[in-house]
């Protein structure tokens, strides 16, 4: 069998798109050269790999088969230039992390920015997604590390992942100027659904936890503004339009924002450091690692102004 690496990046673009054409240009060659690569491919293995009918590719058993199967060797295969690449004395390297919105404003700030400075060679890249998409990212190979919430009706995991629990976050709600909450230090979900609210997106964990905690208590929030991201959230209750539900850490250097602890029930949120168990981190992403523990360790001693909201988690 002569497969090669390229015959499987052109399968995977084929199979993206789901037409020839398309894929040819986006991996900047002709159509007749991608159609041999895969044509030899099939002829490999086999099996054809793609239903063709005019204007509709779709795969076949056989394609299904290999799909997840091709993204791992291609992942595999970066891994170990990279290995070579770092074993050879390159000074370069390349870490690639992903979080939810929420945590990219807080603990993935921190240690990105404590890492940078460290390492200020290291190209970093960071993606911003939901827990479910960072789990398919860190599975397909896309991604080195992910930063995820988790929680026992929300594993967001997978069985060729690891998962290191770190902190556990306290959920509170936030609002503008002086006494927003009129001097109490705790408010209820109750009080909460009758107070104007700004909710994130349906995309964000957050999100998800907080529909669930009223719809288990019958009851429906009062959303004046709806679909905005964390920064435009935190802006939006300082400029007093409603009050919000948040994680704790958000509110590190924020003196614009007041915060009190929900009651009956207290909400909190588990982060989870993930990684394939399969393939060894660089040493780049292996430092990285070692970063964001280092800064969750901070949070959790109480260095991050969390209030003792943020703790280890169990």
């Amino acid at each position: 069998m002569s497969m090669n690496l390229e015959q499987l990046r052109g399968f995977l673009e084929v199979a993206r798109v789901g037409h020839f054409t398309r894929a040819a240009e986006a991996l900047h060659l002709t159509q007749p050269s991608l159609s041999r690569q895969i044509a030899t491919l099939e002829h490999d293995l086999g099996s054809e790999l793609f239903h063709r009918a005019r204007g509709h590719i779709t795969l076949t058993a056989a394609g299904e088969t290999l799909l997840p199967l091709a993204r791992r060797m291609l992942a595999d295969a970066e891994t170990v230039r990279r290995e070579m690449a770092e074993l050879a004395g390159l000074q370069r390297g390349r870490v690639r992390l992903g979080a939810t919105p929420t945590l990219c404003v807080s603990i993935v700030a921190d240690a990105v920015a404590a890492f940078h400075t460290a390492h200020p060679g290291i190209e970093l890249h960071l993606t911003e997604r939901g827990s479910r998409g960072l789990v398919e990212e860190l599975v397909s190979g896309a991604l080195d590390l992910a930063l995820v919430i988790t929680s026992d009706a929300h594993p967001a995991t997978a069985p060729s992942l690891h998962r290191s629990r770190l902190l556990t976050e306290e959920l509170v709600v936030v609002g503008g100027g002086e006494s927003p909450f009129g001097g109490r230090t705790t408010v209820t979900l109750q009080d909460l659904a009758l107070m104007p609210q700004i909710a994130f997106p349906a995309s964000y964990d957050l999100r998800g936890t907080m529909d669930e905690a009223f719809r288990a208590e019958g009851l429906a929030p009062t959303v004046v503004l709806e679909g905005a991201e964390m920064d435009a959230v935190l802006r939006f209750v300082e400029l007093e339009m409603g009050v919000a539900l948040v994680p704790a850490m958000v509110l590190k250097d924020r003196p614009g924002l007041s915060s009190v602890r929900l009651s009956e029930p207290r909400l909190t949120r588990t982060i989870s450091l993930a990684r394939r168990q399969d393939v060894n981190l660089t040493r780049a992403a292996a430092e990285m690692q070692r970063t964001i523990l280092s800064t969750a360790d901070a949070l959790a001693d109480g260095q991050g102004g969390t209030g003792g909201l943020v703790t280890r988690a169990g």
